[in-house]
């Protein structure tokens, strides 16, 4: 089972950099090891100041690289249903140019890419997968896709399946129009389903890990403590942060202001995140490129430890029996106040907001006939009692 650790943060932070370093100490312990970008800008190649392509590319014992390819991997994962949309687009009267662009839904080319972390783990192939992620924002984005992609195709995918069974010939008669075929919905199940399985891989606290890289300006740690906060809602573990580029002592009086400000925001980062562990990085006086410096990187971030370990394991959610004989889920939501957060429930399914973004959390089988009985927002943790399953009611009714 490969280790997976996937490196996020703002763009411009140096995560590629901690990523590729990552990759070639894990490497040099002996670990088969491939770092792939899934970032539409790439610079791996530039980090590990080797050329890189679309399939892992050797680039020392041990160690491969791999910079998806936006195009190879929308045909891979993508190819029949775009070849579906494309031929409506076409009949809307667009170009076959003009049709075959506009047939690749946004975010496609990136969600494409980060499949790629479900196949390599799959062959089997590598001990340990590290990704150098997209900034943080499409990173939310993709990594909540499966969940949608769940939804979707359990409770709307089979109605319209069904229904276009009946409807295809006629429409397609009376309109001209392309109708999907059992192969569309065939693809589109097989995309839902990567999509699924990397779901639980990436969820998997004892497989992958979320590391959040930030320097510390505020803006920074503003966008990494809300990463950090729906990293929890979708229930991917995080391990680590690693503040990067932080200025040593001796930066001489025309940094002196710079580093006092890092130094104020440096016991902010280890408190908001605790317990998660805080690693740092100094700035260095060149640039790291290349394995020597990223040789050093590694070794400022992790010293002699082993940088694939899990630094840190702590549970998205837990459920607990209540002093009232029902019970309580604790979820926890780091940076979050209780104005930002809205709470529906819909049959099995509890629907947490939080701001804009949003998570179907699928009740354990033990709350299916609880009835909710509120919720309470303290020191972080969101609280939702439910009362005594009917089950256990009518037990005690029995009882009686």
């Amino acid at each position: 089972m490969a280790r997976i650790i996937v490196y996020t943060g703002k763009g411009g932070v140096g995560k590629t950099s901690i990523a590729a370093a990552t990759g070639l100490l894990a490497a040099e312990r002996g670990y088969r090891t491939v770092v792939i970008s899934t970032d539409a800008a790439h610079s791996l190649a530039d980090s590990f100041d080797v050329p890189l392509g679309p399939e892992p590319t050797v680039i020392r014992p041990n160690l491969w690289g791999q910079e998806s390819e936006v195009f190879a991997n929308i045909t891979r994962y993508w190819g029949t249903i775009q070849a579906y949309v494309a031929s409506v687009f076409q009949w809307r009267g667009l170009d076959s140019v003009m049709a075959e662009e506009m047939s690749v839904l946004p975010g496609m080319d990136e969600l494409a890419s980060l499949l790629w972390i479900a196949e390599h783990h799959d062959k089997g192939l590598y001990d340990v997968i590290i990704v150098d992620a997209a900034p943080t924002g499409e990173t939310l984005r993709l990594l909540s896709l499966p969940e949608a992609g769940k939804w979707w195709i359990e409770k709307i995918y089979p109605i319209g399946r069904r229904i276009s069974q009946v409807t295809n010939p006629i429409v397609g008669r009376v309109l001209g129009m392309p109708m999907p075929g059992d192969a569309v919905y065939t693809a589109g199940e097989q995309l839902f389903a990567r999509l699924e399985h990397m779901h639980d891989l990436l969820t998997n606290p004892d497989l992958a890990s979320v590391r959040v890289v930030l320097n510390l300006e505020k803006m920074v740690i503003k966008e990494a403590q809300r990463a950090f906060t729906y990293f929890h809602l979708y229930g991917y573990p995080t391990d680590l942060v690693v503040c990067n580029r932080v200025l040593p002592a001796d930066t001489g009086d025309y940094f002196a202001a710079w580093r006092e400000q890092q130094q104020r925001y440096r016991p902010l980062v280890e408190e908001s995140f605790a317990p998660v562990p805080i690693r740092a990085a100094p700035f260095f006086e060149q640039e790291v490129v290349g394995e020597a410096m990223l040789r050093g990187l590694g070794a400022a971030v992790f010293g002699d430890e082993d940088p694939t370990q899990i630094f840190y394991r702590g549970r998205p959610y837990t459920v607990g029996r209540a002093g009232n004989g029902g019970y309580a889920l604790s979820l926890e939501l780091p940076f979050t106040s209780k104005e930002q957060v809205r709470l529906n429930r819909f049959g099995d399914e509890l629907v947490v907001q939080v701001g804009s973004w949003r998570r179907n959390l699928i009740l354990p089988r033990l709350l299916l006939d609880a009835p909710t009985a509120g919720a309470s927002f303290e020191d972080h943790t969101l609280t939702i009692h439910f009362d005594a399953p009917h089950h256990d009611e009518a037990k005690a009714a029995r009882a009686r």
